[in-house]
């Protein structure tokens, strides 16, 4: 039986055995003012536009919260809070992420409730990606898109037999509020079987919001749905950011160019003359 001096002694050997030397460095600012969604920090004099900074999470919330930024100075940096904003003071720190303003995408996103920075509100568990992708980026030339030669059935006849959609084109549902327009949009999701669906919801009551996805639920279309929701009660800044994020989370799926696995958007914002794309 090895002694206590020899036990510790082997245990010291093991621990330095596999001793791995580095440092974690990171680029931190402090905030110096914050109000109505917006903030100044000093200390950040790298950081480049656009770039996403992490600020310190609010209670009783497991994620941090984030922003942009928009205003470089020589000495100060100004930042767009991407969410709730009333828990940040005076001195936080701030860290940089070094990405330009991104959100996660990957299949894991299919089927779940999120919100434009990716975090799930749906109960459902924390979405699993590393993958990230740009909401502003260069869209591919004409010479590189293929040809619209595929339709898309909606399954609304008079949809179908006067106005056909061919996949990779864009359609615009226009009209006054109460005329159905989130329905056309939700029934085409709803008759797609190997399309890929986005619906963002920007500016609409949580309570309509939960009323489509239970339909698609019931449906069964969620299994190839992703919903974004950027609601009434949420800050104009995810508003603003919501349908850039739905779009870069179809562009993820369009890119893999998966034979038979396009994807399908559909936009819908609250008020008058309310659009959906």
């Amino acid at each position: 039986m090895p002694t206590t001096s020899e036990y510790i002694l082997e245990s010291l050997k093991k621990q330095i055995a596999g001793f791995e030397n580095g440092a974690d460095v990171q680029e931190i600012g402090t905030v110096i003012e914050v109000g109505d969604g917006i903030t100044r920090m000093t200390g950040l004099t790298a950081c480049q536009a656009s770039e996403m900074l992490e600020f310190p999470a609010a209670p009783n919330v497991n994620v941090s919260t984030f922003g942009v930024v928009l205003n470089l100075e020589e000495e100060t940096v100004g930042a767009m809070i991407l969410g709730e904003y009333k828990h940040l003071k005076e001195g936080d720190t701030v860290k940089r992420t070094k990405r330009i303003l991104s959100v996660p995408v990957g299949e894991a996103f299919v089927g779940r409730v999120v919100n434009p920075l990716g975090q799930p509100l749906d109960g459902k568990g924390a979405v699993k990606e590393t993958k990230f992708y740009p909401i502003e980026k260069v869209a591919p030339g004409v010479l590189a898109r293929q040809p619209v030669h595929q339709p898309v059935q909606t399954g609304i006849k008079a949809i179908d037999a006067m106005i056909p959609i061919g996949r990779g084109q864009r359609e615009l549902i226009i009209g006054d509020r109460q005329t159905g327009k989130t329905a056309v949009a939700v029934d085409a999701i709803i008759n797609q079987k190997d399309i890929i669906c986005v619906y963002v919801a920007i500016g609409q009551k949580e309570s309509k919001v939960a009323r489509i996805v239970a339909k698609l639920e019931e449906a069964g279309a969620m299994k190839h749905t992703i919903v974004v929701v950027a609601g009434a009660s949420d800050p104009a800044a995810l508003s603003f950011i919501a349908p850039y994020a739905g779009s870069a989370m179809g562009e993820y799926f369009m890119d893999r160019s998966i034979p038979r696995r396009h994807f399908l958007s559909a936009l819908a914002s609250a008020g008058t003359g309310r659009q959906d794309e």
